[in-house]
């Protein structure tokens, strides 16, 4: 549905984009991460046809970024950061004006616009003035405005920026609904939102991809692995390092707290060594109190790959 093929852009003498590659197919919700100035919003208003990149290829549902610009705007719902509203326009007068300029006719318009109030739950505030609706309020007339021709692509960028705790999770549970039928692409500084909504997660650091994979997989890129924590009171004079013949052990840490012992064993992913250690443990003497595994979070694998130079 969405392809890009080694994208590179230059503003002067700055490489924004170096090759960026990458394939999202139809009805996927992915998460586009980066920290500020990795090439992120450069990356989707080439995608959405706003910016011709210095070389490269793009293509929207078969159609040609470059070649095909306007075929690709009508398949494309693209809700920028800080949504641009007209404030003295009431929101369902605003969103019949924007599906006339996308080219809706006066039967489809009123169709598309009374869908699109009802599925962003638009309809106690569809006659009011949108500088007198709530942020919130505002970013759903986005949303709807980018969903009112029914493109089979959305392009989201910060869409819960400002967003108060209830609201943010309001637009989460709309994006959800919407990836059944649309492929969405969701560029966010928030990771639980990625977490929250997304199937599928791009990270792009100094204009490159640097990961490309389901979330469900994010543990096994973890830095070092996979750590197990043991809270446990130990017999007297016992040393809490006794565990660290475990076969799978690549490292451990011990903190002491009122009594109680917690190790934190640093292992492979796999295989899972948790039941050899509490056989060692209580082999040794130790009232275990906790065991537990953690696995490499989202934030984890973020802050590894953008962290450093490299």
């Amino acid at each position: 549905m969405v392809q890009a093929d080694r994208l590179r852009k230059r503003y002067g003498p700055n490489l924004a984009l170096d090759g960026v590659t990458f394939q999202v197919e139809r009805g996927d919700i992915v998460g586009f991460l980066g920290p500020n100035g990795a090439g992120k919003t450069t990356t989707m208003r080439i995608l959405a046809g706003f910016l011709p990149a210095s070389s490269g290829a793009a293509a929207v549902a078969g159609y040609d970024v470059a070649r095909d610009s306007i075929e690709v705007r009508r398949r494309i719902g693209y809700l920028p950061e800080g949504v641009p509203l007209y404030p003295e326009m009431r929101a369902e007068e605003y969103l019949m004006f924007r599906a006339r300029i996308k080219g809706l006719g006066r039967r489809d318009r009123r169709r598309r616009v009374s869908a699109v109030i009802a599925r962003c739950g638009l309809g106690t505030v569809r006659r009011k003035t949108i500088t007198g609706l709530s942020k919130g309020y505002r970013q759903r007339v986005g949303v709807a405005d980018a969903l009112v021709s029914d493109p089979p692509v959305l392009i989201l960028d910060e869409p819960t920026i400002g967003l108060d705790p209830n609201q943010i999770r309001e637009i989460r549970e709309l994006i959800r609904e919407l990836g059944g039928d649309h492929t969405v692409i969701l560029s966010t500084h928030i990771l639980p939102e990625v977490e929250a909504v997304c199937k599928r997660v791009l990270i792009i650091h100094r204009g490159r991809i640097a990961f490309d994979d389901m979330l469900e997989e994010v543990a096994g890129h973890g830095a070092g692995g996979t750590r197990i924590v043991i809270e446990a009171r130990l017999p007297e004079g016992a040393r809490p390092d006794a565990i660290a013949d475990v076969p799978g052990v690549q490292d451990l840490s011990v903190e002491e707290d009122g009594g109680v012992t917690r190790v934190t064993v640093l292992v492979a992913p796999e295989p899972d060594i948790r039941g050899d250690l509490f056989r060692r443990a209580v082999g040794l003497g130790w009232t275990i109190l906790e065991l537990r595994r953690i696995k490499p979070s989202l934030e984890d694998v973020f802050v590894r790959l953008t962290a450093g130079e490299d």
